[in-house]
């Protein structure tokens, strides 16, 4: 099949415009977005795409956890389609790209094919899973792990946010709860663009990251419970400190991390100690150890690092410590073929590029499990991402887009 000459490139001022446009739905405070899953702002977020869709001769599904997925029809329809494509829901102070590129970039994929006039062979879906932030529901990557049957739909159902609505209600309350049953769809090959969310491209001026892995993460819950007791009357050597275990802790985290550089890492994020009053020793502190690395054997050999140094430590402050893993997935090697066409693409089109791992969870990573898959990463300013702050350029935007169009294609082929 013709293979597209490398002068054919995607709109980019569409694609910027299309962006901004998008980011006036949900606005944030300091110039980002804030438009968290099922709310009001991520229902016309979604209504806004589905025009763009249907306006670019697409068809609309929804399956029942309110993932959209736009089709192009192919000439051999009943091949299984390419799909493409990220979220579209944000953090609570998330930037303007984060997810959105991907879909929007595969929309700007059909657009551009649209005014080529190029057919292909397969269909390409364009995809946007719902709540891959997990920001309000808890975990992330909710809809695309449904889908590829790592979490069950009704489990997905129950979860709820701060306020204990759940998310099956809200998804039926704003009125995207479709009728087409997960995980249902046969998919050929999925790519995905995302900003990098770390500093590597930029400080090393490189215009793509073509994405051989995917960190696996695990995520260690640890209550430690000591004694609470006066901090001005309990003489040192009598105190059962739960803050200076968690200390200790936080410190050997970031020990066993660095012993397994330069691809691991490791820290602790959600923090909450108790009675958390100015002068009372902690009795109680629970929070949260994020450790990750894209090798399964380093993963789990720093998990059992950090659970014997916690049984030491908490030993020899007279403490007790409780450990539960409440998140996890092994580390993703992306289809070899896929990546081969990201780099490909990226060679043609005269893209400088290197070989990255994912330091993030993406949809892909879930997907990957039931059908090749492969990312595609563009720089971001600093490294800066769930933050308002979070910027890239239009130039930035564009080549990630035009080597998603050309490795696309690649796999769709052109229609005869």
């Amino acid at each position: 099949m013709p293979a597209p000459a490398e002068n054919l490139r995607i709109n980019p001022d569409r694609l910027w415009d299309s962006i901004h446009e998008l980011a006036e739905i949900g606005p944030g405070v300091a110039g980002g977005n804030n438009r968290q899953t099922l709310t009001d702002e991520d229902g016309a977020g979604r209504t806004l795409f589905q025009g763009w869709c249907e306006a670019a001769g697409m068809s609309m599904g929804i399956d029942q956890m309110g993932t959209m997925f736009a089709r192009r029809e192919g000439s051999e329809p009943g091949l299984d389609p390419v799909y493409v494509g990220s979220h579209l829901d944000t953090q609570p102070t998330g930037g303007r790209y984060d997810g959105i590129l991907g879909v929007l970039g595969g929309l700007e994929v059909i657009r551009t094919l649209n005014d080529l006039g190029i057919r292909t062979r397969r269909p390409i879906v364009v995809v946007n899973w719902t709540n891959e932030e997990g920001t309000r529901f808890a975990p992330a990557m909710l809809a695309s792990g449904v889908f590829a049957g790592v979490h069950a739909q009704d489990w997905a159902y129950d979860r709820k946010d701060k306020e204990g609505k759940r998310f099956g209600d809200e998804l039926a309350r704003i009125g995207w709860k479709g009728d087409e049953k997960t995980g249902d769809r046969k998919i050929a090959a999925y790519y995905e663009l995302h900003i990098e969310q770390g500093p590597i491209l930029e400080d090393e001026h490189i215009d793509i990251g073509v994405v051989t892995h995917g960190q696996g993460l695990k995520w260690l819950q640890v209550t430690l419970t000591g004694k609470e007791a006066h901090t001005g009357s309990t003489p040192m050597p009598k105190r059962r400190n739960g803050s200076l275990g968690m200390a200790r802790i936080i410190e050997l985290t970031h020990e066993v991390a660095m012993d397994y550089q330069p691809e691991a890492v490791g820290a602790v994020g959600h923090i909450e100690v108790y009675p958390n009053s100015r002068n009372i020793i902690v009795g109680k502190a629970v929070f949260t150890i994020d450790i990750r690395s894209p090798d399964k054997a380093v993963l789990d050999e720093m998990d059992e690092r950090i659970r014997a140094g916690i049984a030491q430590i908490a030993e020899g402050l007279d403490i007790t410590a409780e450990i539960e893993q409440v998140g996890h997935f092994d580390p993703v090697t992306f289809d070899e073929t896929l990546v081969g066409n990201v780099r490909a693409a990226a060679e043609k089109l005269g893209y400088s590029h290197r070989n990255i791992v994912s330091g993030a969870g993406h949809d892909a990573c879930w997907i990957n499990r039931v059908a090749p898959s492969a990312m595609i990463m563009c720089p971001c300013v600093d490294g800066l991402s769930h933050n308002e702050a979070e910027s890239i350029s239009k130039e930035w935007a564009a080549a990630g887009t035009d080597v998603l169009f050309h490795a696309v294609l690649e796999t769709a082929e052109i229609a005869s």
